[in-house]
């Protein structure tokens, strides 16, 4: 049997992939293993990258479907091993991790998933800057048990299997925590390793394209769409409490109902007003930074708004194959 699969899902990533795809065939040199691109039909070169190199290369049939739950159940789909890691196209995985990881695996069966550190090599937004502050506060730990495990992990194929599917196609974000509550729901641990895992090269933009990005992308729907998997799959309760962007985004939408009936009973236009700078003036304080209280407040906003359209999405079964094409099959 094939010891490990390493996932590399990408979408053009023509400028990142062939150092992915080097330090994943490096991260398995020694194991019987494989590396197999799951594409979500990229437009650029990346595709044609990843044909010259000994790897699965399989594209996403209809570009319509793409979200980032795709790419990791599609490369599942067609991987054998044992243990699969998920690395993103712009990422670098660090082949200490993976021995480790793998020795985890091997020798404490209760664990269904293995992640380590994650290196941002780029910090050019506020998004970015708070994703280092929480992976830093992770860090002080070692072999901690975790929620889920962001931005990739190593994971035992006999627990996804106990919970029917890797990655729920239906989500443009949160996939990590949805696999990673599911696994927990079974009995399965998570745990972080102080190891660095990947550097990551990310989106090189500033804050507010890229929280731009986010909304043209679909990725503000995914507080909703990850209620409606919740609901699906049992763990609402959970959500409530682990994901802190679901209770902000029924927050919103509550404080606003109350701002509008208190507005309707009063005077409209200061009660509307003062809703309105009260989030902003509370975050800037807390935060020291008006910056940051604009783009926290405008967040939740979105979310919300997101969240109510994530809701009322058409779902399609998480486990139902991806249609896709075979570029080139296993090395």
């Amino acid at each position: 049997m094939i010891k490990i699969s390493i996932i590399i899902k990408t979408l053009n990533e023509e400028a990142n992939v062939e150092k992915a795809i080097e330090s994943a065939l490096a991260a398995i040199a020694g194991y019987e293993g494989e590396v197999i691109v799951s594409d979500s039909a990229s437009t650029d070169r990346t595709v044609a990258i990843a044909t010259r190199f000994p790897t699965s290369v399989v594209v996403l049939e209809d570009a319509s479907e793409r979200r980032c739950g795709v790419g990791p159940q599609l490369g599942f789909q067609h991987s054998k091993g044992e243990y699969v890691y998920i690395l993103d196209g712009d990422m670098e995985l660090n082949a200490g991790f993976i021995k480790r990881a793998i020795a985890i695996l091997d020798e404490q069966k209760e664990v269904a998933g293995v992640g380590g550190y994650i290196h941002e090599m780029r910090t050019d937004n506020l998004e970015l800057q708070g994703r280092i502050k929480r992976f830093q506060r992770a860090r002080r730990k070692d072999l901690l048990d975790v929620d889920c495990l962001n931005g990739g992990g190593l994971y035992r194929r006999a627990a996804i299997l106990r919970v029917g599917y890797f990655s729920d196609r239906n989500l443009h974000a949160f996939e990590e925590y949805d696999l990673g509550v599911r696994l927990r729901s079974e009995g399965g641990r998570l745990v972080l390793l102080e190891d660095k895992a990947v550097d990551h090269f990310s989106y090189a933009m500033g804050t507010w394209q890229l929280l731009w990005h986010r909304i043209f992308s679909g990725r503000f729907l995914s507080s909703g769409e990850l209620f409606r998997a919740a609901l699906a799959s049992q763990y609402v309760g959970r959500v409530f409490r682990e994901v802190r962007i679901v209770p902000i985004s029924i927050g919103v939408w509550a404080y606003w109902a109350c701002a509008v009936l208190v507005g309707l009973l009063t005077q409209p236009a200061p009660v509307l007003l003062t809703a309105l700078a009260m989030p902003i003036v509370v975050m800037t304080v807390r935060t020291k930074s008006l910056n940051l209280a604009l783009f926290s407040v405008l967040t939740w906003h979105l979310s919300a708004a997101g969240f109510a359209a994530g809701i009322l999405k058409k779902r399609c079964p998480p486990a139902t194959p991806i249609r896709s094409r075979v570029v080139q099959p296993a090395a």
